[in-house]
């Protein structure tokens, strides 16, 4: 009997796409969250349990990291668009496995970059040329393709 199992350990990378485009892949991801505002209801007569009631979803900035790549460019030129007119899109983060295969994507409501950070050029170092992009948005949307 032969049985397939993912290694849950197994290193990931993640792609990003913003309307179809696709800004290439990142290897650090980080924020992808989601909280929920919780109002306490103390009913009168009832002293046993004190209702819950959901109030407002909030959702973390996302911030990918990766090294210098050509497609550092296109991130230029989303977050340059802005200055044209504020466009939100949707956007996809889909997490790979090392071979390119699919684990799990993130769709996205209303993206707008918030900030990106270039890498320090320095000759003298040995350090690898990162560049890190910080996106907000208004939610996920029901699925993620």
């Amino acid at each position: 009997m032969t049985t397939t199992t993912l290694d849950p350990g197994s290193s990931l990378f993640f792609k990003l796409t913003i309307d179809g485009q696709d800004l290439g892949l990142f290897n650090q991801c980080e924020g992808l969250s989601a909280e929920v505002e919780v109002y306490q209801h103390k009913e009168g007569g009832n002293n046993g349990y004190t209702t819950f009631l959901p109030g407002r979803v909030s959702h973390g900035n996302i911030t990918l990291t990766r090294p210098l790549t050509p497609d550092s460019s296109k991130i230029a030129a989303w977050i340059s668009s802005i200055a044209t007119g504020i466009q939100r899109p949707t956007a996809q983060i889909a997490a790979l496995r090392a071979n390119g295969t699919l684990v799990v994507q993130w769709g996205l409501l209303d993206v707008l970059p918030v900030s990106w950070s270039g890498p320090t050029l320095d000759p003298t170092s040995n350090t690898v040329a990162t560049e890190r992009l910080v996106i907000a948005h208004h939610g996920f949307t029901e699925s993620g393709a």
